[in-house]
């Protein structure tokens, strides 16, 4: 053991200090510095290495080596006086060459060792396994594919012996012949087929210093043998599959020449092989063009063309499509479909519509998230209503989750299993949503479905009809469906006849329907048969106790579509969602959670303050002239001043164009043109052109 003094606590003697502490065969005896806090006397300390101001204790102690890492001449010249013979004094220079060649050591160490890493992330990588073993016989490398492939953990066999830990590798055969095993096929306990090439590892001189396994799953490559080996069974298959269809297929070349009908294709035209096969693509056209030549030459599919077809005029829709293969084009495929299937097809899908509305009420009690007692008690009447067949009337802001309520009750009722159709009133335009909601009779308008056309509330005859938005409809159909609610009848558009229906309605609105009553877009007989049940569902801003379970509840749904993890919410980032007056409800709850989630972490599990959007400068985006209002205004005028603004300046931004400000408004058209008449609007004379 060589005892080391080192002289100089700078950056020099630092370095020194931490290398040579690392050394076996080393031992430092003290570190001295006329400056006791010197860096490499404060880690000396932290070492439990004695330190010094003064050179002369410790040169009594007859150290070995005595590193001058000053850089002052004078003090090596002082140390090579005082040391007695025996001690190596080794000057500033010498030091620092030693500092340059650790430094170059461990820049070379470090190079190895990324390419270490390099080197085992290849080997981790490969699909292949590997197994290598020393001279001893005992393994050196054991890959994951190994892992995979032997149902072994590497810390469970490496430094081991192969022939104790992993049988039948003939890795110790190889180590004693130095014979190569190449291709050598082989069957793993669990039934998995190898194939393994087993060589020796020699060194310069020849001589075998280990051995190597490399191997490989060769189900799969079986299963792809076997494949290249059935392509001419399965194109035999497939032709048996196109003659089975019962689609008729009809193909041409890339000149427009038949090469293949199928017998369905003989059965809708009559047409038989040798009089299409080798003629021109317009051979079995009755009436129509050649969609085969159009997608040739356009290289385009064609969708839902009708026509005419073969001897017998047969009425047929065509779909075409072209046959590209490697970016050349081939020929083209067409499927011809007979007209009466369709007619029956759409029986069926009519149908099926009517079977998945009465799956469409998803919710139940049990999703309406609150304990606050306002919306306790919402929850409650609803329930209440649930058990009887009273027309009901869901009043509420927007997002506040009247349809939600609307489901919970439907599916709490005795309606359950029966229809539950969902109507948007103010999503549907004025002219199809008569037809819509009370259907039409064969003739009733242009372009009217021959036999007629059952309305929505014929479609939910025995079940429940919810009418959101109802504060949007036009005079003329309030007229209809006060009717309805008061005869239980519907009368079809065009026609004469009532058509009895035994109809739950759920109507819902955010509008003041009593001030639209006094300002004549309500039917105030209409509002009194639908308000038999009002249940006001109140906004979130005065239920802020729901605030914590309500987002919570948002969170678990968010981390099945996002993919997240998320589990609790910060004090902090809660204190700034109660503090939030939430304009836009549950709704915009909602929205502002799932930006949250998006700006989180994946592995984070609990949504901070920061995660959060600016919600104050939302609040004012929102309602940026909500300060400069008049003293004393109600509520009522300042959301009604507040709404004509906003409304007044998307309207000239838009340059008067009605559709475009109903979509950045995010209202419909038909409710756009109720509020510019409502506040005078329409006569502004920055939008006269």
């Amino acid at each position: 053991m060589k005892r080391f003094l080192i002289v100089g606590g700078g950056k020099g003697g630092t370095a020194l200090l931490r290398t040579l502490s690392e050394m076996d065969r080393v031992a430092v005896m003290g570190v001295v510095d006329v400056n006791d806090q010197a860096p490499a006397i404060r880690l000396a300390r932290e070492k439990g290495i004695p330190t010094g101001t003064d050179v002369t204790p410790f040169l009594r102690e007859r150290p070995d080596v005595i590193l001058e890492v000053t850089g002052d001449p004078a003090v090596y010249d002082r140390l090579c006086r005082l040391t007695e013979q025996g001690t190596l004094v080794i000057s500033g220079a010498v030091a620092n060459l030693m500092l340059q060649l650790i430094e170059e050591k461990e820049t070379w160490f470090e190079a190895w060792r990324s390419r270490q890493r390099e080197l085992d992330a290849i080997l981790n990588s490969t699909h292949d396994g590997m197994i290598a073993v020393n001279k001893q016989g005992k393994i050196t490398l054991f890959n994951r594919a190994a892992e995979r492939l032997m149902k072994m953990s590497m810390s469970d066999v490496m430094g081991k012996p192969v022939t104790e830990t992993i049988p039948n590798t003939r890795l110790d055969y190889v180590l004693k012949t130095g014979k190569r095993e190449l291709n050598r096929q082989q069957t793993l306990p669990d039934g998995t087929r190898i194939v393994t090439n087993r060589v020796p590892v020699t060194d310069r001189n020849g001589n075998v210093i280990g051995a190597v396994a490399v191997f490989r799953d060769i189900t799969e490559v079986a299963s792809l043998s076997q494949q290249v080996t059935n392509l001419e069974s399965m194109k035999s298959l497939l032709q048996a599959i196109i003659d089975s269809s019962d689609d008729a297929i009809s193909v041409v070349d890339a000149q427009g020449i038949g090469i293949l009908i199928n017998p369905a294709y003989t059965r809708l035209t009559g047409l038989k092989p040798e009089e299409v096969i080798g003629k021109p693509a317009d051979t079995d056209i009755s009436e129509g063009e050649s969609m085969h030549m159009k997608v040739l030459k356009t290289r385009q599919p064609v969708r839902g063309v009708p026509m005419k077809v073969g001897p017998h005029r047969k009425d047929v829709v065509v779909n075409v499509a072209p046959i590209i293969v490697d970016g050349e084009l081939k020929g083209s495929v067409g499927i011809l479909h007979d007209m009466s299937e369709i007619q029956k097809l759409n029986q069926e899908l009519e149908r099926a519509r009517r079977i998945i509305r009465t799956l469409e009420a998803k919710y139940t009690f049990d999703d309406i998230i609150g304990r606050s007692e306002a919306f306790t008690y919402a929850v409650e009447q609803a329930r209440q209503a649930a058990k009887t067949r009273a027309t009901v009337l869901l009043r509420g802001e927007s997002g506040t989750g009247k349809e939600l309520f609307a489901h919970a009750i439907h599916n709490d009722s005795d309606r359950k299993y029966h229809q539950f159709v969902r109507v948007n009133c103010a999503a549907i335009s004025e002219s199809l949503l008569e037809s819509e909601l009370f259907g039409y009779v064969e003739g009733a308008f242009t372009g009217a479905r021959r036999g007629g056309k059952k309305g929505l509330f014929e479609e939910a005859s025995g079940g429940t009809i919810f009418l959101d938005e109802i504060g949007e409809l036009a005079p003329n159909i309030q007229a209809k469906l006060l009717r309805v609610l008061q005869e239980k009848e519907v009368l079809r558009v065009g026609g004469t006849k009532p058509i009895p229906v035994d109809v739950r309605v759920i109507a819902a609105t955010n509008v003041d329907l009593e001030k639209a009553i006094r300002e004549k877009r309500f039917r105030e007989d209409l509002y009194y048969r639908l308000n038999v049940l009002p249940i006001h569902i109140p906004p979130l801003r005065q239920r802020k106790e729901d605030l914590p379970d309500l987002a919570l509840h948002v969170i678990k749904r968010f981390n099945l579509e996002y993919g997240r993890n998320v589990e609790t919410i910060d004090p902090r980032a809660l204190q700034a969602l109660q503090s939030y007056s939430w304009p836009g409800n549950v709704r915009e709850l909602e929205n502002v959670l799932g930006r949250a989630m998006i700006n989180m972490g994946y592995h984070e599990r609990t949504m901070r303050l920061e995660h959060l959007p600016p919600l104050e400068a939302k609040s004012r985006a929102v309602f940026p002239d909500m300060e400069n209002g008049t003293e004393g205004e109600t509520l009522q005028e300042v959301l009604a001043r507040v709404e004509k603004e906003t409304i007044l300046r998307t309207y000239r931004q838009c340059g008067g164009n009605k559709t475009e400000t109903a979509r950045r408004l995010g209202i419909s058209v038909r409710n756009l043109y109720y509020k510019l008449e409502r506040y005078q609007l329409d006569s502004d004379p920055e939008m006269d052109m």
